[in-house]
């Protein structure tokens, strides 16, 4: 049991086959109809890869830097040159899958344009004409942003800092502790958004 455990795609594989049965059950139970089918997919794989981007964006910005002072010299490099670059990779694919796949889903409900506009979609009279779109595309507004820094802004100076895949060997110091804290800037405000980006999504099921 524990060598099952130790491998990390052993693990993950057993979880997906555990909720192909929990699948296979609701199919069961309710039927197939390829509509809401697909729509559940989609969803599940958006609140998924969301968790991976929010889960590792709280990592950095409520473990990593806040340890990192307490972190001695000599064992610091290793997390600038392992794990960091590691994490930094399922941070922003999460960051990409999650919007791509909210975007789907944005289209498969129908409200995609109606929440990128705000709800302004209908003309301005009686606005907001749904909450429930104002709400789900303030959320979507904030996510967008969210993703064009983890990929343009976040990424590329993180790059610079911890010189990633070898790209900026020669870089001085100066502009490595440069880049490093505008990722850092970025990385605070996406933490900032994605509190009221949360807020938004969820206040668009449950409140609206």
């Amino acid at each position: 049991m524990a060598g099952f455990f130790a491998n990390l795609r052993n693990t993950v594989l057993a979880g997906f086959v555990l909720a192909a049965i929990l699948l296979a059950y609701a199919l069961r139970a309710q039927g197939y109809d390829a509509t809401s089918f697909w729509m559940f997919i989609v969803r599940w794989c958006h609140i998924g890869s969301g968790i991976m981007w929010i889960g590792l964006l709280w990592y950095f910005n409520f473990v990593s830097t806040p340890t990192m002072p307490k972190i001695p010299a000599e064992l610091k490099p290793a997390l600038g040159k392992y794990i960091t670059p590691a994490a930094l990779w399922w941070f922003r694919w999460g960051a990409m899958s999650t919007l791509v796949f909210g975007l789907i889903l944005a289209w498969q409900n129908g409200y995609l344009v109606q929440a990128y506009t705000l709800d302004f979609s209908e003309g301005m009279a009686g606005w907001p004409v749904v909450p429930k779109f104002l709400a789900i595309g303030i959320g979507m507004w904030f996510a967008t942003i969210m993703w064009f820094n983890v990929w343009f802004l976040i990424w590329p100076n993180q790059q610079k800092a911890l010189n990633i895949d070898g790209k900026y060997p020669d870089l001085p110091q100066a502009e490595k502790d440069a880049a490093a804290k505008t990722a850092g800037m970025f990385s605070r405000i996406n933490t900032m958004l994605s509190i009221p980006m949360l807020f938004a999504m969820v206040s668009a099921g449950h409140l609206f």
